[in-house]
Protein backbone atom coordinates (compact mmCIF):
# COMPACT_ATOMS: atom_id res chain seq x y z
CA UNK A 1 0.00 0.00 0.00
CA UNK A 2 1.14 3.53 -0.73
CA UNK A 3 0.04 6.42 1.49
CA UNK A 4 -1.21 9.76 0.16
CA UNK A 5 1.85 11.34 1.79
CA UNK A 6 4.13 9.28 -0.48
CA UNK A 7 2.44 10.35 -3.72
CA UNK A 8 4.55 12.34 -6.19
CA UNK A 9 4.28 13.47 -9.80
CA UNK A 10 4.63 10.47 -12.12
CA UNK A 11 3.67 7.78 -9.57
CA UNK A 12 1.12 5.25 -10.83
CA UNK A 13 -1.60 4.12 -8.40
CA UNK A 14 -4.67 1.91 -8.62
CA UNK A 15 -8.12 3.34 -7.84
CA UNK A 16 -11.41 1.61 -8.62
CA UNK A 17 -9.53 -1.10 -10.55
CA UNK A 18 -8.08 1.51 -12.91
CA UNK A 19 -4.47 2.70 -13.20
CA UNK A 20 -3.88 6.43 -12.73
CA UNK A 21 -0.71 8.45 -13.17
CA UNK A 22 -0.34 11.40 -10.77
CA UNK A 23 0.09 14.65 -12.75
CA UNK A 24 -0.21 17.13 -9.88
CA UNK A 25 -0.22 16.72 -6.12
CA UNK A 26 -1.22 19.36 -3.55
CA UNK A 27 -1.48 18.88 0.22
CA UNK A 28 -4.02 21.22 1.89
CA UNK A 29 -4.58 21.86 5.59
CA UNK A 30 -7.89 23.61 6.16
CA UNK A 31 -8.69 25.27 9.50
CA UNK A 32 -10.16 22.82 11.96
CA UNK A 33 -10.78 19.98 9.55
CA UNK A 34 -8.39 17.24 8.63
CA UNK A 35 -5.82 17.69 5.87
CA UNK A 36 -6.76 16.84 2.31
CA UNK A 37 -4.78 15.92 -0.77
CA UNK A 38 -5.89 17.29 -4.15
CA UNK A 39 -4.84 15.11 -7.06
CA UNK A 40 -4.90 15.65 -10.81
CA UNK A 41 -4.65 12.20 -12.37
CA UNK A 42 -4.54 10.68 -15.84
CA UNK A 43 -6.09 7.32 -16.59
CA UNK A 44 -3.20 5.28 -18.00
CA UNK A 45 -5.33 3.32 -20.46
CA UNK A 46 -7.81 5.92 -21.71
CA UNK A 47 -5.75 9.09 -21.22
CA UNK A 48 -8.67 10.86 -19.50
CA UNK A 49 -7.62 13.46 -16.94
CA UNK A 50 -9.58 13.89 -13.72
CA UNK A 51 -9.32 15.80 -10.45
CA UNK A 52 -10.06 14.24 -7.09
CA UNK A 53 -9.64 15.03 -3.42
CA UNK A 54 -8.80 12.42 -0.77
CA UNK A 55 -8.22 12.61 2.97
CA UNK A 56 -4.58 12.76 4.08
CA UNK A 57 -3.44 9.29 5.08
CA UNK A 58 -5.58 7.50 2.48
CA UNK A 59 -3.83 4.38 1.23
CA UNK A 60 -3.82 3.09 -2.34
CA UNK A 61 -2.75 -0.35 -3.64
CA UNK A 62 0.83 -0.14 -4.87
CA UNK A 63 1.15 -0.94 -8.55
CA UNK A 64 4.01 -3.27 -9.41
CA UNK A 65 5.57 -2.20 -12.67
CA UNK A 66 8.17 -4.11 -14.65
CA UNK A 67 10.78 -2.00 -16.43
CA UNK A 68 12.29 -3.00 -19.77
CA UNK A 69 15.00 -1.20 -21.65
CA UNK A 70 13.66 -0.30 -25.08
CA UNK A 71 14.81 1.74 -28.07
CA UNK A 72 12.56 4.34 -29.69
CA UNK A 73 12.31 3.58 -33.41
CA UNK A 74 9.82 5.88 -35.15
CA UNK A 75 6.43 7.62 -34.98
CA UNK A 76 3.53 6.79 -37.25
CA UNK A 77 0.38 8.94 -36.95
CA UNK A 78 -0.68 8.48 -33.28
CA UNK A 79 1.60 5.47 -32.58
CA UNK A 80 5.17 5.57 -31.28
CA UNK A 81 7.12 2.36 -31.88
CA UNK A 82 9.69 0.89 -29.47
CA UNK A 83 11.90 -2.22 -29.66
CA UNK A 84 12.96 -4.37 -26.72
CA UNK A 85 16.77 -4.41 -26.47
CA UNK A 86 16.90 -8.09 -25.47
CA UNK A 87 14.13 -9.85 -27.41
CA UNK A 88 13.84 -7.41 -30.36
CA UNK A 89 10.06 -7.48 -29.87
CA UNK A 90 8.34 -4.27 -31.03
CA UNK A 91 5.49 -2.47 -29.29
CA UNK A 92 3.54 0.71 -30.01
CA UNK A 93 2.41 3.31 -27.49
CA UNK A 94 -0.12 6.06 -28.18
CA UNK A 95 0.48 9.76 -27.63
CA UNK A 96 -1.99 9.60 -24.74
CA UNK A 97 0.04 6.89 -23.01
CA UNK A 98 3.28 8.82 -23.49
CA UNK A 99 1.91 12.22 -22.48
CA UNK A 100 4.63 14.91 -22.33
CA UNK A 101 7.29 12.34 -23.30
CA UNK A 102 6.41 12.71 -27.00
CA UNK A 103 8.16 16.11 -26.96
CA UNK A 104 11.50 14.53 -26.05
CA UNK A 105 11.67 11.37 -28.20
CA UNK A 106 14.58 11.13 -30.65
CA UNK A 107 15.17 8.28 -33.10
CA UNK A 108 17.43 5.60 -31.60
CA UNK A 109 16.96 6.85 -28.02
CA UNK A 110 17.07 4.10 -25.33
CA UNK A 111 14.47 4.44 -22.55
CA UNK A 112 12.91 2.48 -19.72
CA UNK A 113 9.34 1.42 -20.62
CA UNK A 114 7.08 0.46 -17.73
CA UNK A 115 4.83 -2.59 -18.08
CA UNK A 116 1.84 -3.60 -15.97
CA UNK A 117 0.93 -7.27 -16.46
CA UNK A 118 2.70 -7.34 -19.87
CA UNK A 119 0.89 -4.18 -21.01
CA UNK A 120 3.07 -1.11 -21.71
CA UNK A 121 1.74 1.84 -19.69
CA UNK A 122 4.41 4.54 -19.46
CA UNK A 123 7.93 5.67 -20.33
CA UNK A 124 10.65 6.84 -17.92
CA UNK A 125 12.52 9.76 -19.44
CA UNK A 126 16.00 10.76 -18.33
CA UNK A 127 16.01 13.94 -16.22
CA UNK A 128 17.88 15.88 -18.91
CA UNK A 129 18.09 15.45 -22.65
CA UNK A 130 20.19 17.12 -25.33
CA UNK A 131 18.32 18.48 -28.34
CA UNK A 132 19.40 20.49 -31.40
CA UNK A 133 17.92 23.95 -32.05
CA UNK A 134 16.23 23.81 -35.46
CA UNK A 135 14.78 27.29 -35.63
CA UNK A 136 15.26 30.49 -33.62
CA UNK A 137 15.78 34.19 -34.17
CA UNK A 138 19.43 35.26 -34.44
CA UNK A 139 21.14 36.66 -31.36
CA UNK A 140 22.96 39.97 -31.53
CA UNK A 141 26.15 41.15 -29.88
CA UNK A 142 25.48 42.42 -26.37
CA UNK A 143 22.30 40.39 -25.93
CA UNK A 144 23.81 38.32 -23.11
CA UNK A 145 23.73 41.25 -20.67
CA UNK A 146 19.99 41.81 -21.00
CA UNK A 147 19.11 38.35 -19.64
CA UNK A 148 16.15 38.06 -22.03
CA UNK A 149 14.80 34.95 -23.69
CA UNK A 150 13.46 34.00 -27.10
CA UNK A 151 11.51 30.99 -28.40
CA UNK A 152 13.46 28.17 -30.05
CA UNK A 153 11.99 25.23 -31.95
CA UNK A 154 13.91 22.01 -31.26
CA UNK A 155 14.47 18.91 -33.42
CA UNK A 156 11.52 17.09 -31.82
CA UNK A 157 9.13 19.97 -32.52
CA UNK A 158 9.13 21.21 -28.91
CA UNK A 159 9.37 25.00 -28.46
CA UNK A 160 11.18 26.31 -25.37
CA UNK A 161 12.39 29.69 -24.17
CA UNK A 162 16.19 30.01 -24.48
CA UNK A 163 18.65 32.84 -23.72
CA UNK A 164 19.30 35.32 -26.52
CA UNK A 165 22.83 34.00 -27.18
CA UNK A 166 21.61 30.54 -28.30
CA UNK A 167 21.76 30.17 -32.10
CA UNK A 168 20.25 27.86 -34.68
CA UNK A 169 22.12 24.55 -35.06
CA UNK A 170 23.45 24.51 -31.48
CA UNK A 171 22.70 21.69 -29.06
CA UNK A 172 21.11 22.55 -25.72
CA UNK A 173 20.25 20.59 -22.58
CA UNK A 174 16.57 20.51 -21.52
CA UNK A 175 15.06 19.47 -18.16
CA UNK A 176 12.36 16.92 -19.06
CA UNK A 177 10.50 17.41 -15.75
CA UNK A 178 9.74 21.08 -16.41
CA UNK A 179 10.54 21.48 -20.12
CA UNK A 180 12.98 24.32 -19.49
CA UNK A 181 16.38 25.23 -20.91
CA UNK A 182 19.36 24.34 -18.70
CA UNK A 183 22.54 25.03 -20.69
CA UNK A 184 24.33 24.88 -24.04
CA UNK A 185 26.24 21.70 -24.79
Amino acid sequence: MISSGDLRKGVIVEMDRQLFKILEYQHQKIGRGSAQVRLRMQNVRSGAISDTTVQAGTKFPRVRLEQRQMQYLYAEENAYHFMDQETYEQIALTAQQLGEAVNYLKDGMVLQVQFYEDEPVAVDLPITIELRVEETDPGFRGDTTAGGTKPAKLETGLTVQVPLFVNQGETIKIDTRSGTYLERV
